[in-house]
């Protein structure tokens, strides 16, 4: 079987470039385009330097130019919303890792899954995913535990991150919800806010340092506490499921695909 040929939107940035670094050391894969915005300054350059991994011979361009497999958008809400457009009109099967999406932003992706492959997740994490079926078997459990769980969602990551909470965090508290029914979200505490309402969430963003992310659940009942706890060590562990997505898309129909998908096919 030849090789995936792959295009990476945001191929640039932190995340796109050990996507390059990662798919050049892949059998599985050929680098076909590597994408950032119009007027980077690295535009023109070879994708596989711009990584540090070698000369690949392909050039960071401002659009996709040739014949891909798939692409895989790690760029930023602005960014998704051009990738989606494209893809969807050229029909190209499309992984979107890139989190902070609007509302609006959302819905454009579902739509366009009507039309192409497209695999969204808040997470590309397998490890994440793992942790959000236990937390789901954790909230059914404990749905009607007598004494009751307050649930609290604690993130972690580096100091670029710009949306808080992570979209992950709210993923964990929306799949929570949908078992055990809160209905409100209380992002931090200060003064004297009361008595903790037993229908909230509670979230807590802290952003430090170069941290690749680290999410805990707390479900905290009377006399004991259950800690659900997820931690990555390096962007490696997004890449290499960006990356696994992809394999999983390509030839699939079109329709909205998430890593549940990814996990249930191995």
């Amino acid at each position: 079987m030849p090789p995936i040929r792959i295009a990476i939107h945001g191929a640039a940035g932190r995340m796109g470039q050990r996507l390059v670094a990662l798919a050049a050391a892949d059998k599985n894969f050929a680098v076909a385009a590597a994408i950032d915005r119009a007027g980077h300054p690295l535009l023109g350059q070879d994708a596989g330097r711009v990584a540090g991994a070698g000369e690949l011979g392909v050039p960071l361009a401002a659009a996709i130019d040739g014949a891909v497999d798939v692409v895989v958008d790690f760029s930023s809400p602005a960014g998704t919303a051009a990738v989606v457009a494209t893809c969807r009109q050229r029909k190209l099967p499309l992984v979107v890792a890139t989190t902070g999406l609007s509302a609006e932003q959302l819905d454009d992706v579902r739509q366009a899954a009507k039309d192409i492959p497209l695999l969204w997740s808040p997470s590309m994490s397998m490890a994440v995913n793992l942790a959000m079926k236990l937390a789901d078997v954790a909230a059914a459990s404990l749905a009607d535990h007598p004494a009751g769980a307050d649930v609290e969602i604690i993130e972690r990551h580096h100091r670029f991150k710009e949306d808080a909470p992570s979209g992950t965090a709210l993923k964990f508290g929306e799949i929570i919800a949908a078992r055990m029914g809160q209905t409100q979200k209380q992002h931090g505490r200060q003064g004297r806010p009361g008595e903790r309402p037993h229908g909230e969430i509670g979230y807590h963003a802290v952003r430090t340092g170069d941290n690749p992310g680290e999410h805990t659940i707390l479900f905290g009942l009377l006399g004991e506490t259950l800690e659900i706890s997820v931690r990555a060590t390096s962007r490696d562990c997004y890449a290499h499921g960006a990356l696994a997505a992809a394999r999983f898309l390509v030839g699939k129909p079109p329709g909205l695909y998430g890593i549940a998908d990814v996990l249930g096919n191995q």
